[in-house]
């Protein structure tokens, strides 16, 4: 069901130092910063030759970042986003097989412009997993 892995997405206290870190130290192609008013990031990719890498920082207070970051300071990994040709029958796959969606269970526009749903980590492994339709 899932198709390539899209992105792994990593939390991080200071965009802009990461963003230099990705650039300057390991070479990467490192896009501007994204405000994200909609998700409560910031977003800056990192472009890799098979997946991307996201970076991500708290916009605003009440972003699920800022708790994230509170609990882990140095930021970390986040969640990983596999594509899906079609992210509803994903979702009824998922679901009648006992993985619990996070949400109301609809597709709602990710940083990506594309239909995202994110899966809960306790079902895999503790690791939040997001899926994105292609």
């Amino acid at each position: 069901m899932i198709g390539r892995l899209n992105h792994v997405a990593i939390a991080v206290p200071d965009l802009a130092q990461a963003a230099t870190l990705y650039r300057d130290v390991l070479g990467a192609e490192v896009s501007d910063p994204v405000d994200q008013p909609a998700h409560g990031v910031t977003v800056v990719f990192v472009n890799l030759p098979n997946s991307k890498i996201e970076l991500l920082a708290p916009l605003g207070d009440e972003s699920p970042i800022a708790g994230f970051l509170q609990r882990n300071p140095a930021g970390g990994v986040h969640h990983l986003c596999f594509e899906v040709d079609d992210i509803v029958a994903a979702r009824d796959t998922l679901q009648a097989a006992g993985a619990r969606v996070l949400g109301d269970g609809e597709p709602k526009i990710g940083a990506h412009d594309k239909p995202v749903l994110f899966l809960h980590p306790k079902d895999f492994c503790g690791t939040l997993i997001e899926i994105e339709q292609v």
